[in-house]
C-alpha cells in the first residue's frame, strides 16, 4: 500500500454521521479531510496536520480552551486550559512517524494493559482511528472516533471489535468515554487503561484518594508485584513508582507541583496506575507524572454486548 493510500485510509469519514466533514487537497499528496473556517467557528472543531504530517483534532471551547488529539493511536496530545497552560506532557522521546506509539498525553492501552500474550499496552495505540462524528453543545466542542478490527489486530488478537472515543472539551474540563463492542460471534476478554500523562513537578506531585486500596506495587521488581494496602492519605513519587490500585475510588485528586489542582472522576474504570520512571527516564521524569484510570481484571463481552468507561479531568 502507497503512502499515500495510507494516509487516504486514515481520513475514511462516515460522511451520513460526520456531514460538515469535507476533503480538500490543501496538503499535496494527501487526501485530507477538513472544515470550512464558518463551520470550524460554530462546531470548535477543526482537522489539521500535526507532527510529522500526521493528522489530527483540534478542539476549542468558547472558553478559550483546547484539546488536540491525534487520529493515530487515538491519542489525545495536549489539553491547554484558557490560560494557555498544557496540563498533559508529551515526552521528547516521542515520535509521529507510526513507526511507535506516541509517547504522551492519552494513549490507549486496548485489548491489553501491560505486558502479555500480545505487544506491550496492545495495539490501539497503534493504529489509525477514523472521525466518526461531530458536535458542540454549548460551546462545547465533542468528537468521536472509531476503530475497527482489521488484518493488522486480528494476527494477534482474532476477533471483531468496534471502538467508539468520544473526546468533549469545557473550559475547565476534558470528559472522554470509552465504547467497545463486540462484533464477533464468539465472546472475548479484554483488559485496559487510559495511560494518561499529566505535566507535573514530580518532586511536588502527589494524589490523593487511595487509601486502602490493594496495590501491586511493580518496584522494585515489575515482573513479580508484591501485594499490599495503601495507608497514606497523600501519595507522592519520591523514586521509581509503577503502581497498580485495585478497587480504586471513582475520583482522584492530583496536586501537580506546578499550582494546578486536578480532579480526575471516573465511571467504570475499577482501578488506577501511578507511574513515573524516574532516572530510568532521565531527560523528562521530574516533568510528569502518570495517574490512570484502568480496568486490570478482565472484561468478558459476550457477542452484541458494549462495554463502557468513562474519564473526566477538570481544574478547579
Amino acid at each position: 500500500m502507497t503512502q499515500t493510500a495510507m494516509v487516504s485510509m486514515a481520513f475514511s469519514l462516515n460522511t451520513v454521521a460526520f456531514p460538515n466533514l469535507r476533503r480538500s487537497n490543501r496538503y499535496p499528496g494527501m487526501a485530507f479531510a477538513s472544515l470550512s473556517s464558518k463551520e470550524s467557528t460554530s462546531l470548535g472543531v477543526r482537522v489539521t496536520e500535526g507532527e510529522g504530517n500526521l493528522p489530527k483534532v483540534v478542539l476549542t471551547s468558547s472558553g478559550g480552551s483546547e484539546a488536540e488529539i491525534y487520529l493515530f493511536g487515538g491519542c489525545i496530545t495536549s489539553w491547554k486550559v484558557a490560560n494557555g497552560k498544557d496540563l498533559l506532557f508529551v515526552r521528547p522521546d516521542a515520535v509521529f512517524n507510526k513507526k511507535k506509539p506516541i509517547s504522551g498525553g492519552i494513549p490507549h492501552c486496548f485489548p491489553q494493559f501491560g505486558p502479555g500474550v500480545i505487544q506491550q499496552h496492545g495495539f490501539a495505540r497503534n493504529m489509525d482511528w477514523s472521525l466518526f462524528d461531530s458536535e458542540n453543545v454549548d460551546g462545547n466542542p465533542a468528537v468521536t472516533l472509531e476503530l475497527k478490527d482489521e488484518s493488522y489486530s486480528r494476527a494477534m488478537w482474532d476477533f471483531s471489535f468496534h471502538a467508539l472515543f468520544k473526546v468533549t472539551l469545557n473550559t475547565k474540563n476534558l470528559s472522554t468515554e470509552l465504547k467497545v463492542k463486540n462484533t464477533d460471534n464468539k465472546p472475548f476478554f479484554f483488559t485496559s487503561a487510559l495511560h494518561t500523562y499529566f505535566r507535573a513537578s514530580v518532586s511536588g506531585a502527589t494524589v490523593k484518594g487511595l487509601k486502602g486500596c490493594k496495590t501491586l506495587n511493580k518496584h522494585p521488581d515489575p515482573s513479580n508485584p508484591v501485594e499490599g494496602v495503601e495507608e497514606r492519605d497523600v501519595v507522592n513519587f519520591p523514586g521509581f513508582v509503577d503502581c497498580v490500585y485495585l478497587g480504586a475510588p471513582n475520583e482522584l485528586h492530583l496536586d501537580n507541583g506546578l499550582g494546578d489542582l486536578i480532579s480526575i472522576k471516573n465511571a467504570n474504570w475499577s482501578d488506577a496506575v501511578l507511574w513515573n520512571p524516574y532516572t530510568q527516564m532521565e531527560a523528562c521524569y521530574r516533568d510528569f507524572v502518570c495517574v490512570e484510570n484502568a480496568k486490570i481484571g478482565s472484561v468478558k463481552l459476550e457477542p452484541d454486548q458494549t462495554w463502557t468507561a468513562v474519564q473526566h479531568i477538570s481544574i478547579a
